[in-house]
């Protein structure tokens, strides 16, 4: 059995990968890690010959409550998906947006350092990109993002990813570890979790439509974003480990049709039967990118990305899974770290 750690595990990314290499794989052994700040137990996989949960908040100082003392088994891959995504929430809690998202990641790679694990796969972010670079005209590339664009992160959140990839990257270069930066861009599904209101839009949306509240939609919803659904990425993560080809490469995963933010919001009201005229609520216009579109053909060159699940289709499963879903208590921040400038939503 090769052993494979994944944090994050109860989380959209994790859950469903530790579920995809148990029924895909023969030889694979999930160690899951997640404090469940933001996932939850049903998630987990429920094979004990496959599958094992620690849970662990990622971050500590103190040497003894580190996965280098916790976790006893030699590991092959590491998969760090574990972070608080609530990239518009950031610019308000910055301190708990640079301890969750850098010193998690601080603490995954000693991790893999001590242990010599043979690649780590980092979920960052499209965040790192901001704006991207102003003397491109994007239009006439017809997508916003490559890899090879200079990073511009707009917000604490972006910020924190960038870090986390240079700090990858020079224990690539330190101490010889081997890594793979994956970029995912709005990957939505089942297990997502929808009772955060600050982050994943389209699980906002499907909440509000289940508690029968109007569609909330920040400015005038002519942002632009690409969303591709859970199923098409995950052979592409395991390839991401595995692919000679994917060592030390940062790829973009995810999102081939860009829409605006006012189509999707009719897209999410089709896959659920609402009429497109259900009401919809324009709130302040948030500090975020406008256009946010990457290349992909990286992932397929790399990681064999196939769309085989179109946006369609995947609502209307995420929607199925949804309505099945308990109605667990919606996350809400009590105290912020500075509320000056915040929006009328968060207050």
């Amino acid at each position: 059995m090769r052993n494979v750690l994944i944090t994050g595990v109860a989380g959209l990314l994790g859950s469903n990968l530790a579920h995809w290499l148990i029924n895909n794989t023969d030889d694979i052994f999930v160690i899951g890690i997640d404090d469940l700040s933001g996932g939850y137990i049903e998630n987990l996989p429920t094979n004990q010959n496959r599958f094992k949960f620690i849970e662990h908040r990622l971050g500590h100082i103190k040497p003894d409550e580190q996965l280098t003392s916790l976790i006893t088994e030699d590991v092959d891959y590491v998969y760090h998906f574990a972070a608080y995504a609530a990239e518009g929430l950031s610019p308000f809690m910055r301190v708990f947006n640079f301890e969750n998202n850098c010193g998690s990641t601080a603490e995954v790679i000693n991790f893999c350092i001590e242990k010599g694990v043979k690649r780590l796969v980092y979920s960052s972010s499209m965040s790192v990109y901001g704006n991207g670079d102003p003397n491109i005209d994007y239009s006439k590339l017809g997508y916003r993002f490559n890899e090879n664009e200079p990073l511009r992160p707009i917000d604490p959140y972006g910020v924190s990813k960038m870090a986390c990839e240079y700090d990858i990257k020079i224990a690539g270069e330190q101490h010889g570890l081997d890594w793979c930066i994956i970029r995912p861009h709005n990957i939505f599904g089942p297990r997502q979790n929808i009772w955060d209101k600050y982050r994943n839009v389209l699980g906002i949306w499907m909440w509000q439509i289940i508690h029968d509240e109007p569609i909330l939609i920040y400015g005038d919803g002519t942002q632009v974003r690409a969303f591709t659904y859970i199923d098409n990425n995950l052979p592409c993560f395991w390839r991401a480990a595995t692919e000679p080809a994917a060592s030390k490469q940062i790829i973009n995963v995810g999102g081939i049709i860009p829409k605006s933010i006012n189509e999707m919001a009719d897209a999410v009201l089709k896959s659920s039967g609402r009429s497109v005229h259900y009401d919809k609520v324009h709130k302040e216009k948030r500090h975020e990118v406008h256009y946010a579109v990457p290349s992909y053909q990286k992932s397929i060159d790399i990681l064999k990305y196939e769309d085989t699940i179109g946006l369609e289709e995947g609502l209307k499963r995420m929607w199925g899974w949804v309505i099945t879903q308990p109605d667990h208590i919606r996350k809400k921040w009590d105290n912020y770290e500075i509320t000056k400038g915040i929006y009328s939503y968060w207050k």
